[in-house]
């Protein structure tokens, strides 16, 4: 396909370019004919800006004289306000269409807003009066730029500001429920409501308080965020403490005033005395015991309190419910005395003792002695549990203090009447170990009847150095009445008196001089300890030790020893190395010589002495008794190594 031709045409010195179809061909073609270019007149210089005349252009058309100008630019600016940017201002609704309202506010130009703006007032018509914000005097169009939104933002953020200032009471509508609590209309701003703020009592659904008007106090602004937090709760607290200090003025300790319980706790009961709550302690409930409150009273239920005690800056109030009624010690039988016997119940448990209440209010105290006659150590808790019902003995009875104790062994046989008959010194019997200490075993016959077995008594050979290597805790043992002490309520026991005295026998095997085989099982600086046949110690001084090869025995050495001495009454065998015993043999032999040559001299001398005496003056007498005195002496001292 051929692309259309083109021609110029020109008309009034325009020039037109015009296609044309290739079909059209009887039509003749058009000359074209040049345009003439005009001459262009030059643009005259500009002149500067202090040099312009800005009226001369109206002076043609002026018809004012320069006073009568400027009276009429007097008046005209009267006519107009001066209003600046970000200000609220006052206007009059001049216009209102279907989107827009047209507000004059006295400026060169009217306003236009749009008619969203004024939902809160749907009664809005011309001539009404209404607070705009400006944002521009003269937009992107030229035109006045208004806004009544943020007019009323700007006057409502004044206003709670005024408020929270003030702490003024502001009515506000619940607009919708919230994480933590509800959204709130106020002076057309959005403000929190915490959930912990809208009573003084827990409140679970949130729903009930929606779409509905309350009041409230701005308790918290924040002017970076424009955050506004109202509270209803702090109005009812307003109420509540007037109501306090005008009921607390009239308080006075032991007046007796009428509450509904409020509430109750493990520690005590909380009392609504009509605007001011108090409290009753759990020891101010009853007179008697009790685990919880609620034994005592109910929720919502209307009792009768006395006041304790109040404090006027705290606002606190101590109220009493059991003081109401009279103390049951001063209700208590007159006639119980010292010795009668009375039943109660277990309510506390101690280490030391249990408290058995015998009437609502009274106790008394039973100690852990007086639970049994047993005299070794225990706690309450293994003889009662608390609940349970005992019968007791009064042991103690003061009506003043409010004191009782209380025994329940005595209500039991005393297993110390007629021991003596029981356990005759000399009889046998079991018993059970119930305590150690260095001296013996403490021994228990039967409950209540506890027996000392002495250390010295529990071997006849073996020497103990305590009862723990002999026995334990809690094992039975087989004994032997030794001594009783009625009065004193003690048993004198024995072990090993339950065999014959090994020592009798030990006597006539152990006799000194014989020879016996040892193991060495201990070794000190004076010796050692020599284990012999059946069982028997023996020991052997140092000065014995030395063996055939010069050396001295050891601990585990198995040699023979010589038995150098034997005491049955303290159960003691001496011993020495037989090499050792011959060296002393042969020494003590040559001793014994001289010692019998130095007596025979003494005695020669002696014997001359007396002759002498006999033909001596009285002044000789003196002398020579001197010299037999000290010659005896001689004699005897001669003599004592000879007995060795």
């Amino acid at each position: 396909m051929r692309r259309p031709e083109r021609r110029r045409v020109q008309f009034n010195n325009i020039v037109f370019i015009m296609e044309e179809n290739e079909n059209i061909i009887n039509e003749a073609p058009v000359e074209e004919k040049p345009v003439e270019k005009k001459a262009r007149t030059p643009r005259p210089k500009p002149v500067p800006a202090e040099d312009f005349d800005w009226t001369s252009s109206h002076k043609k058309f002026d018809n004012y004289s320069a006073d009568e100008r400027k009276n009429l630019e007097e008046k005209y600016a009267g006519t107009m306000n001066q209003v600046a940017d970000h200000e609220v201002i006052e206007g009059t609704v001049v216009a209102i269409t279907d989107r827009e309202v047209v507000v004059n506010i006295g400026f060169k130009s009217d306003g236009v807003i749009p008619i969203a703006e004024f939902r809160t007032n749907p009664n809005l018509k011309v001539g009404d009066k209404a607070e705009v914000y400006v944002e521009n005097q003269e937009g992107p169009n030229g035109q006045l730029v208004l806004s009544h939104k943020k007019a009323l933002l700007l006057k409502s953020w004044d206003r709670i500001n005024e408020a929270y200032e003030s702490g003024e009471i502001i009515n506000g509508y619940v607009k919708s429920r919230t994480k933590g609590g509800l959204i709130v209309d106020v002076f057309g701003l959005e403000a929190f409501l915490p959930g912990s703020q809208i009573d003084v009592k827990p409140i679970r659904d949130y729903d009930v308080f929606v779409d509905s008007v309350m009041e409230f106090k701005v308790v918290k602004i924040n002017q970076e965020f424009k955050n506004v937090v109202v509270s209803h709760k702090a109005l009812i607290e307003d109420e509540l403490e007037a109501q306090k200090a005008e009921i607390i003025s009239k308080l006075e300790k032991g007046q007796v005033l009428e509450g509904v319980v409020k509430n109750i706790t493990s520690y005590g009961v909380f009392i609504d005395l009509g605007g001011v709550d108090g409290l009753i302690h759990i020891t101010d409930l009853s007179w008697g015991r009790i685990s919880h409150p609620e034994e005592v009273v109910k929720l919502d239920e209307k009792i009768k309190v006395v006041i304790l005690d109040f404090d006027d800056n705290k606002k606190r109030i101590a109220l009493g419910l059991k003081q109401l009624s009279p103390h049951p010690w001063d209700a208590l039988d007159a006639n119980l005395k010292v010795g009668d016997t009375v039943k109660g119940k277990v309510v506390v448990i101690a280490d030391y003792g249990a408290f058995v209440e015998i009437a609502p209010g009274v106790e008394g105290l039973i100690h852990v002695s007086e639970m049994s006659w047993s005299q070794h150590l225990r706690t309450a808790q293994d003889f009662l549990k608390v609940g349970d019902e005992v019968e007791a003995k009064i042991l103690t009875l003061d009506r003043e203090e409010r004191k009782m104790s209380l025994g329940m062994k005595q209500l039991m046989p005393d297993p110390w009447e007629n021991i003596t008959a029981r356990y005759p010194i000399g009889s046998k019997h079991t018993a059970t170990v119930r305590n150690f200490t260095n001296f013996g075993i403490f021994v228990e016959l039967e409950e209540g009847v506890d027996g000392l077995i002495h250390i010295s008594d529990l071997s006849w050979s073996k020497k103990i150095k305590h009862p723990a290597e002999f026995t334990k805790i809690g094992e039975t043992i087989d004994v032997v009445v030794l001594d009783v002490d009625e009065e004193n309520r003690r048993l004198s026991l024995g072990h090993k008196q339950l065999e014959e005295n090994p020592w009798d026998v030990f006597e006539t095997v152990f006799t000194v001089g014989s020879m016996h085989q040892g193991t060495v099982i201990n070794a000190s600086d004076k010796g050692v300890v020599v284990s012999l046949p059946y069982g028997v110690e023996g020991f052997c001084p140092s000065r014995y030790m030395k063996k055939e090869d010069g050396t001295n025995a050891k601990v585990d050495d198995t040699l023979d020893f010589k038995v150098l001495e034997f005491n049955k009454e303290s159960k003691k065998i001496i011993l020495a190395l037989p090499k050792m015993t011959e060296e002393k043999d042969a020494a003590k032999t040559t001793e014994d010589k001289a010692a019998e040559k130095a007596v025979k001299q003494t005695k020669r001398a002696v014997k001359q002495i007396n002759d002498t005496i006999e033909h001596s003056t009285l002044g000789d007498l003196e002398v020579l008794a001197g010299l037999k005195e000290n010659l005896e002496k001689q004699e005897k001292a001669q003599e004592e190594p000879k007995a060795e």
